[in-house]
């Protein structure tokens, strides 16, 4: 209930005098009503504290440590991931200790999933963009083998569903996750041409890889590409993610994200003649 101050304001000035005094009591109990739900952490107001980020930053390397764990095995590439993202983040000393061993904690097969993730969802106070980020996350290390493995499947749609996704949400970042692959992997090849002197033109599996990053059909009228692109764009927006709480360390690889978004998006206005 948000306009409790309004009607109390509104009953003591008329109470305390007449129609002028209860307009003036509406109007200060109406501040009231914005005061309390800033206060409670409405909408982006309420910036997030160093706990909330901390256990961002821990959950995303103890989830890691499970869902690698479900290959059957840790192998030598999945560490190798997740020194990777700790090299990419810029974690050293003390950071870099604890994500190592939030990592480890993940692996044990008492790591408790879903209640850590049922208290991780309510820090994120339903944030699904930030949600969205610590599924790709994941989704980026389970796939350190080039494919998943073992039960990772199954382990990643329990912790979509924990976090509030769906099935065919989950279907749609498997897909983009590998388009990310292949496309990054498509990207590399291409510069590497560039740098001998030619320039080869995208081939057609590098295109739709730029269509599944946007999260379109490559049938989609050009309005809908566009609306995809921003739509994309403001989900991964750094600035955003960092007032709903992603760890400062975090933010560079939301800067990565934006950027192979907007190559993705280059590469189809590029094919398609558009300004």
């Amino acid at each position: 209930m948000h306009y409790r101050g309004k009607l109390i304001g509104f009953l003591v000035g008329l109470w305390l005098g007449n129609l002028v005094g209860a307009i003036l009591g509406l109007w200060l109990g109406h501040l009231y009503d914005v005061g309390m739900r800033r206060q409670r952490g409405f909408g982006f107001r309420r910036m997030p504290g160093k706990v909330e980020q901390a256990l961002f930053f821990h959950t995303t390397f103890a989830v890691m440590g499970h869902i690698a764990k479900a290959a059957g095995r840790v192998s030598e590439q999945q560490i190798r991931i997740a020194t990777l993202f700790m090299d990419r983040m810029q974690l050293q000393g003390e950071l870099r200790r604890e994500a190592q061993e939030s990592f480890r904690q993940g692996k044990d097969p008492a790591y408790p999933l879903e209640q850590e993730l049922a208290g991780f969802r309510r820090t994120c106070r339903g944030q699904m963009d930030l949600l969205r980020v610590f599924m790709e996350i994941q989704m980026q290390a389970a796939f350190a083998d080039g494919a998943l493995q073992g039960d990772q499947r199954s382990r990643l749609l329990e912790v979509a569903e924990l976090l509030g996704f769906s099935r065919w949400e989950l279907e749609q970042f498997l897909a983009m996750a590998e388009a990310e692959l292949s496309f990054g992997r498509h990207r590399q090849q291409g510069s590497g041409q560039q740098q001998a002197g030619w320039t080869p033109p995208p081939s057609r599996d590098r295109l739709q890889d730029a269509y599944t990053l946007l999260g379109v059909a490559a049938s989609a009228s050009d309005n809908e590409v566009k609306k995809a692109y921003r739509k994309q764009m403001s989900k991964h927006h750094p600035d955003k993610l960092a007032s709903q709480g992603l760890p400062p360390e975090m933010l560079n690889m939301a800067k990565e994200k934006t950027q192979e978004i907007q190559q993705a998006w280059e590469l189809i206005k590029q094919q398609r003649g558009l300004r």
